[in-house]
């Protein structure tokens, strides 16, 4: 069990093999293995209840609950709150948007929250041609320092604590454990807001780029063309297929580009590409190239009227999740050019592929270029997190309903009338029956990774505890750190989850921790809760790496941060959240 433990958190690492696969993976190797080797009171279908754990119903629900709020923009009036008071303030309104997306990342998935408050900070940024690199990390990294305040704050707070519960410990209320977290998050947003700026280095970001743009022009086939009186296909096999053909004009009529349509003489094609492309298909065709009415010489260039380029981000629940350009049809819906593609700030469309044809993944960012109205139209949809240097939010009628419907569900788990999962089960029922989401987006909110990282850290926990694992990991924590204090083997415990966080998923590294704790404070006679909030928060400290988490990816696209970036911010932010959690939980508890 061991050894395979070590494979699969390995096998975590990996971009190439996908989460989700890893983890069928995993939990098929677990479920055939004590099959086919039977180990004394183990039942291998039992490495399938985590497909019906509690803790995975309730984050299924709470991210769909989430979903609900950024499809009806109830997030809204938040941000533009924000945006108004930038540009009065903003040394002030810095501070202010961190501790607005801490205290709403304790109770809404970090995810929607730095969507909301990305195109904020990156319009102010723009309009005062200031550095955005100096703001947008601390934003991410605040709203993790936020999210550890409750149990609903993210899918691994949610983990440690059902995992405890069946481990024999009793229930942690979803308010237990806020006095610490709120202590260090204090510490953390003076830091992120007076330190980290600093140790950034100026960055403007702009939203031009090495791409070629691409432009509208007419191809008019000369009557001295050698393709006069011969068929469109012919025309495209000439330059190779790369020519597409939107549309034919002859005289003042409009033919479809049929491939057998016969091209006459005085044709014009229409046609997008880039400049290049553009001068190789008039001189293959021996046709002339006009734009915007006029031949193009260089009198008059090759113009794009009315175009502008916007970055796109891809997040977590939206049409281009886990697809491609191709299948969602989206340059037909949107009639916007996609120019290139890039992932953590590296180039992923190869030369040898169709840009089309790309599978997205959350954080990747389009350049894409269009008219302005086109730009407009795609900043109202929910499913994109457009960059530029405007700031339009959603609206929607649904926004309060959906606002009420998830107080309602966060109230009655906080008071305790019903558990979290069935609270937020009822409410995304609701969010679908008062039509605030429709079950796509519902459906599309659930995130197969973090789902199936869930249910395999659940099956490997298991396979941890019944085979004696997590009792010999135990044993031999307590050996390295045998004669030290209390407060000394929680803090050990919590820096060990931390660096572990920061190369694995959160959710496994919570899920194998939580049984070493509650065995921990067995062994000393100790209270339990200290222990399992030491995993809870050191599996939360996910700021050392941009793969650390998936906002932390958001993030490094948007702002160009680098790899070293993240450690220079993130491993001091580490380190002040450890020694500040070990002094409270050590001062509260022992």
């Amino acid at each position: 069990m061991m050894v395979l433990t070590l494979l699969a958190l390995y096998l975590f690492t990996r971009d190439r093999i996908p989460l989700e696969l890893t983890s069928l993976g995993l939990i098929a190797v677990l479920a055939t293995g004590f099959a086919l080797a039977p180990y004394p009171g183990v039942n291998p279908a039992d490495f399938f209840a985590g497909f019906g754990h509690e803790a995975l119903i309730a984050v299924c629900a709470l991210m769909v609950l989430g979903q609900g709020l950024v499809v009806t923009g109830a997030l809204e009036p938040i941000g533009r709150f924000l945006s108004r008071i930038w540009g009065r303030a903003p040394f002030l309104s810095f501070l202010a948007t961190l501790t607005v997306g801490a205290i709403l990342s304790a109770f809404v998935n970090n995810t929607p929250i730095v969507v909301l408050l990305l195109p904020i900070l990156i319009s102010v940024c723009l309009r005062t041609s200031s550095s955005p690199a100096g703001v947008l990390m601390p934003m991410g990294f605040a709203t993790l320092v936020g999210g550890m305040a409750t149990t609903v704050g993210t899918s691994t707070n949610l983990l440690v604590v059902s995992v405890a519960e069946d481990l024999g410990h009793g229930t942690i209320g979803m308010f237990d454990f806020v006095v610490p977290a709120a202590i260090a998050a204090a510490v953390a947003i003076v830091y992120l807001w007076l330190v980290a700026p600093r140790l950034l280095p100026p960055r403007t970001i702009t939203l031009e780029n090495p791409s070629p743009r691409v432009f509208e022009a007419r191809l008019q086939i000369d009557e001295g063309s050698p393709f006069t009186d011969r068929k469109l296909v012919e025309a495209i096999a000439a330059t190779s297929g790369d020519m597409k053909v939107s549309r034919i004009r002859r005289g003042e009529n409009f033919i479809l580009p049929l491939p057998d349509v016969v091209l006459k003489g005085g044709d014009r094609l229409r046609v997008n590409d880039t400049p290049a492309q553009l001068k190789a298909y008039e001189k293959a065709l021996g046709a002339s190239l006009y734009s915007a009415g006029h031949l193009v010489d260089e009198d008059h260039p090759l113009s794009s009227e009315n175009q502008m380029l916007a970055e796109i981000a891809v997040v977590q629940g939206s049409m281009l999740d886990r697809t491609n350009l191709k299948f969602t049809r989206f340059l037909d819906r949107y009639q916007l050019a996609v120019l290139a593609l890039h992932r953590a700030g590296k180039d992923i469309w190869h030369a040898k592929e169709e840009i089309q044809d790309v599978i997205l993944q959350p954080a990747d960012i389009l350049l894409v270029q269009g008219s302005r109205e086109q730009i407009a139209q795609l900043k109202q949809s929910t499913d994109f997190l457009v960059l530029d240097a405007s700031m339009d939010l959603p609206k929607s009628e649904k926004a309060l309903l959906a606002l009420a419907i998830f107080a309602l569900a966060i109230a009655l788990a906080a008071t305790g009338i019903m558990p979290i999962a069935v609270s937020a089960v009822s409410g995304a029922a609701i969010l679908l029956l008062t039509r605030c989401m429709d079950l796509g987006a519902a459906i599309r909110a659930i995130s197969p990774s973090v789902y199936f990282v869930v249910v395999a850290s659940l099956a490997l926990g298991h396979g941890l505890v019944v085979t004696g694992a997590i009792d010999y990991m135990t044993s031999l924590f307590l050996s390295w750190t045998s004669n030290a204090s209390p407060t000394v083997i929680l803090s050990a415990l919590m820096m060990l989850l931390a660096l572990l966080t920061n190369i694995v998923s959160n959710n496994a590294a919570a899920v194998i921790g939580t049984p070493i704790a509650v065995g921990i404070a067995t062994q000393l006679a100790m209270p339990v809760e200290p222990f399992v909030l030491a995993v809870l928060f050191g599996a939360n400290m996910s700021y050392a790496t941009p793969m650390a988490y998936n906002t932390n990816l958001l993030v490094m696209s948007a702002g160009n941060y680098t790899f070293s970036e993240f450690v220079k911010v993130g491993v001091p932010l580490t380190l002040l959240m450890w020694g500040t959690l070990t002094w409270v939980l050590s001062t509260l508890y022992f």
